[in-house]
This record gives structure tokens, sequence and C-alpha cells, in this order.
């Protein structure tokens, strides 16, 4: 199968999810035929002419195209789960959804640049509600001269009106200075919002009907908090969680440690650009034979128990590239700028090869992440194979995120961190793993050693003071969140 083959096989899936999936994340009936039609190897953003209007319309179509993508997209991962006839045999039409709507993202970036190179409106990124949306405020840098009332001339050669607008400073085209901003505006703050509405609604009604049918059996006379969590040294009692199912177990051993550097926080969006691997067994010897050291990027890091470490490097498209990533280059060091496909950089969603060897670490043993759900989330959408494995039970993911909430004594609640600053940083530092006079590096293979590290020294604590896995409410097994198991 060729590199873009695998699109087609995603569409021929259609059938199966028609069948499975009638609706979208937002209750909107799903037209799949309008999906079947979408060109996803190749682009489904619009190229406008250069013209204010075009750019307008563009956006305006590309942001109604990724609100649809998107709420699609969002409910693939509960119907798949929860699938259990296994009609849909494939998580590949989410994926290739996906890959067209990064794409897509990006085209919409270059629309918001080219804008604002032709002073038709100025972006500020804004955190509202539950995302960073970008939000467009008319132009004011400029005014138009009497006899063009309303017109910017674009030629560079008379007034200021055309002051720094690079690209058009060669043309002799007279554009409107405005056009209406009200139908551009990125949505997705409001519908995340709405969503959560909804699905805080349904939980509300689930809780009353089963308050209501414990009532009738009598049932809520025992247990109605559910199991009681562990306790830790301060007397602050966490409350059970849902991402206490991915606590690990009294045996758990060897397992691989994973961290990814991504260009964004949304897996439909944004690329993945740097992943970091190692081993680490956290009751057993290291293996004999594994080379003794390794050269991470801290020189005060020692590799210790940790073996076979592994750190890969992806790109992004050319227009990804050429908008950069300030944010992403201050907080990992990686500038985009230089990580272009152009430049000889492989991007993750576009090699199978790399997507198939990442695959078969993730099910040879149990994969180690802090707040591991990100990484859970980017695999679905990334690792061809992944979803199938995981539903069908192969992978097993262990989470350092609740055992810095549950188990660790140093993780109080304050008011700047009601649950406990729970960070990696601060979990690592706590457990031996970071000295304090240095920081979390945000880098995939650095980030892995001191999660690993910092859970070997974390367990070996915990069991001698008989708590967390061997305490009351631990269990035995390796633990962690798997699908498909009958434990």
């Amino acid at each position: 199968m060729t590199d873009r083959a695998w699109f087609d096989a995603a569409k021929g899936d259609i059938p199966q999810w028609a069948a499975s999936m009638p609706k979208d994340a937002d209750g909107t009936t799903i037209d799949w035929d309008w999906v079947r039609s979408l060109d996803l190897a190749h682009g489904v953003g619009t190229i406008p002419e250069s013209t204010p209007q075009s750019i307008h319309d563009a956006l305006k179509a590309d942001y109604a195209t990724r609100e649809r993508l998107e709420s699609i997209i969002a409910q693939c991962n509960s119907a798949f789960m929860t699938d259990f006839d296994r009609f849909i045999g494939s998580y590949r039409l989410p994926r290739a959804l996906a890959y067209a709507n990064r794409r897509l993202n990006d085209n919409i970036n270059t629309l918001l640049h080219l804008g604002e190179q032709q002073h038709l409106w100025v972006v500020s990124r804004e955190r509202r509600g539950r995302t960073t949306v970008a939000v467009l405020r008319p132009y004011s840098g400029s005014r138009p001269s009497n006899d063009d009332q309303g017109m910017l001339n674009l030629s560079g050669e008379t007034g200021d009106a055309s002051a720094g607008n690079t690209a058009a400073e060669n043309s002799d085209v007279k554009f409107p200075t405005t056009v209406a901003l009200d139908d551009i505006q990125d949505r997705t703050a409001a519908i995340l919002d709405a969503r959560a509405e909804r699905r805080k609604a349904q939980r509300f009604q689930k809780r009353a009907g089963d308050a209501a049918m414990a009532r009738a059996n009598l049932s809520g006379a025992t247990s109605p908090g559910g199991a009681a969590a562990s306790g830790n040294a301060t007397g602050h009692h966490p409350k059970p969680d849902w991402r206490d199912a991915y606590l690990p177990g009294r045996d758990v051993d060897a397992v691989m440690g994973i961290d990814i550097e991504t260009t964004g926080i949304d897996p439909a969006r944004d690329y993945i650009i740097d992943v970091g691997f190692e081993f680490m067994n956290m009751a057993s010897p290291r293996p004999a034979g594994e080379p003794e050291t390794y050269a991470y990027e801290q020189g005060y890091y020692a590799a210790g128990d940790a073996y076979g470490q592994s750190r890969l490097a992806f790109g992004v498209p050319p227009e990804n590239a050429a908008l950069g990533n300030a944010l992403i280059a201050k907080l990992t060091g990686i500038d985009v700028r230089g990580r272009s496909s152009e430049a000889g950089y492989r991007l993750f969603d576009e090699w199978p090869q790399a997507q198939a060897g990442l695959l078969a670490r993730l099910t040879q043993q149990p994969y180690v992440a802090h707040n591991a759900t990100f990484e859970h989330s980017w695999f679905m959408l990334n690792v061809a194979g992944y979803a199938e494995s995981y539903r069908a039970g192969r992978i097993t993911i262990i989470d350092t995120l609740p055992m810095s909430r549950q188990w660790d004594p140093g993780a109080v609640p304050t008011n700047e961190h009601p649950y406990g600053d729970n960070t990696l940083d601060a979990y690592a530092k706590r457990q031996g793993a970071l000295d304090s006079a240095h920081n979390e590096r945000h880098l995939g293979l650095e980030d892995s050693h001191i999660m690993l590290v910092a859970m070997k020294h974390h367990l070996a604590a915990l069991k001698a003071q008989r708590k967390g896995p061997w305490g009351s409410t631990g269990r035995a097994g390796v633990g962690g969140k798997s699908c498909g198991r009958k434990r």
C-alpha cells in the first residue's frame, strides 16, 4: 500500500462508521456523503485569491469545515470504544480526518497571518474557557485618503496607509480597508463550552437516576461514596478520581516511560515533533548486557537503572514551519522553522514505519507517562493500529500524575494548587529525581527519565511504608489502565 493509499482505505470504512455513529459530538446528524467527498490526502482548505473579500470568504469556509470535521473526530473515540460488537474494524478514518484537519488548521493560520499582513484585522490569541482562540479585531493603524474613503492603497507608493504591508507592497491594486469580522471569529471556545454543559447535564441525569434506583432498593445504605482513597502523612485524603484507574499495582516491574513534545495541545490540529522513551525495571535488576551509560542533554542526569533510551525528532509541513511557533520554541528549544519537511524532517503522521516501531514498543510492556491521557489522545489520532490495540487490551497505561496526587504527602492542596502541585517538575523534585536548582527540560527523553526515576523512588518508599499499592486500597498485579481484559 502506497503512502497515500490508506486514505482510500479509510474512506472505505465509512459505512461501518455511518451505521454506528449517526451523530457527531454536538448532536448533529453527520453527512457521511460530505465526508466521502473530502480530499483527505491533498487538503480540504480553501486557497483564495489575494483580495480582502476572498481571504475573508476562505477563512469563513475553512472555519466551517474545521467545525464539522472536529465535531466528527470528537465523537469517534466514544463510538469506537463502545462498539462492543466490534462492527467498526479500524480507527484509520478518524486518523485520516485528523490528518486533514491539521493541514486545514495550518491553512487557517496562514489566512489569519495573510489578513494581518494586508491590514484587514489584528489577531490576538486569548484564553477563553477551555481553550485558546484567535480573536480578530479591526486594524486601526491606517487611515484612508480623502478620495479613497474605505480603500487601502497597496502600491506602497503613497501615504502611510500602506506602511508595513509587506504582502502586497508591489501591487497597484486598491482594496477595502475593512472586511466583516463578526462571521469569521473562532467559535471553538463556545463549541467546547456547550459540549461540556451537555455532558454535565447528562452526568447529572445519570446520578439522579442512580440515586433514585438506590433509594428504591436500599443499596444506598452501603458505601454511598465508593471505596475510600488512602490518605497520606499530612492527613490529606484525596477523593477518588477517574485517573486512579491508571495507578500501578504492587507487582509492576518492567515499564517503558514515554513523553512527547508537540506544536500545541490538540492532536487534531497540531503535530508531534519530539518523542523520547526509555525502559526501567521497578523491581527486578537492570538487564545484563545493556550499555551502562547514556548521555542525556543534561549532564547532571545519570542513566542509573534506565536502559534502551531513544530520542526521535519529527517535522512539520512547510506552511506550519513558515509561521513559526514562539511558545514551543521557548518551552522546548525546538524551533519549527527549522523542522520543515522541505528541510528533510519526516512528519510523524506520514511515517508508517515510525508509527509501527513505536506501537511495537507500546505493546511490549506497560507504558508510563505523566498525565498519560495526553499521550494516549495523540497516539489514538497519530499511530496506526494504536486504537485497535488499546481496545483489544494489548496496551496497558500507567500514569505518574495520580501517583503524585493520591500517594505523595507533598502534594497538599493550596490556594494556588487546589489539588496539590502535581506537575512532573514538582513530583520529580519531591521524589529526588530532580534537584531544586534545575527544572523540567520539556524534551521527551529527559522528561521520561526523571519521571521513571521518580516513580521508582516513590514505589520503593511506598512499599517500605506499606502504602500505595501495598496499602489497603492497593491492588495486585501490574495495575494501570487497559481495556478488553478480565482481571
